[in-house]
């Protein structure tokens, strides 16, 4: 096997114990997110066995000795010539289409490192919005108008110029 392929192969296989899919199930708000999630990690996941299990193995060698008892040397060993013949006219693989994205990839590694960060930054924030919304809730139906403006100054700006307007929303 290509040292290039059983390199993929093993960071394909890491990449898959280390990533923290259920994790980031966790985080998809919407139907449409999810779907497209749970499309990204079937076909990763098709993707890394197809490498484990395709790429990742050296064939069996044959054991000729076993089919010299059972057919007879002289044919066993025609085909063994043959075989090895054969063998050697098969070219070994030459990866050259890692070199070619593997700068790409690398990139969109970088990109994938920002957008968590951004979405960690944004998922903080709508949490503690919706504390607040909750607490908001909570409160409602005992708070006061001045308790509320207090909090939402620029809405009691707003009435305000609306009064002294006279501008009543008619």
């Amino acid at each position: 096997m290509s040292g290039t392929v059983k390199k993929v192969t093993d960071i394909a296989f890491k990449a898959s114990k280390t990533i923290d899919w259920d994790g980031m199930a966790k985080m998809l708000v919407s139907d449409e997110a999810r779907k497209e999630f749970f499309n990204l990690r079937r076909a990763f996941d098709e993707v890394n066995t197809t490498l484990q299990t395709k790429f990742s193995q050296e064939p069996e060698p044959v054991d000729w000795e076993y089919y010299r008892k059972g057919i007879g040397s002289r044919l066993v060993d025609s085909y063994k010539e043959a075989y090895e013949s054969f063998v050697k006219e098969i070219p070994k693989y030459e990866d050259e289409v890692t070199p070619q994205y593997r700068p790409k990839f690398d990139q969109l590694l970088v990109e994938l490192k920002e957008a968590e960060q951004q979405s960690l930054k944004e998922s903080e924030r709508l949490e503690k919005e919706i504390a607040d919304v909750q607490e908001l809730k909570k409160k409602l139906s005992t708070m006061t108008a001045d308790e509320y403006f207090a909090k939402h100054p620029e809405l009691k700006k707003k009435f305000d110029d609306e009064i002294r307007n006279d501008y009543w929303g008619y």
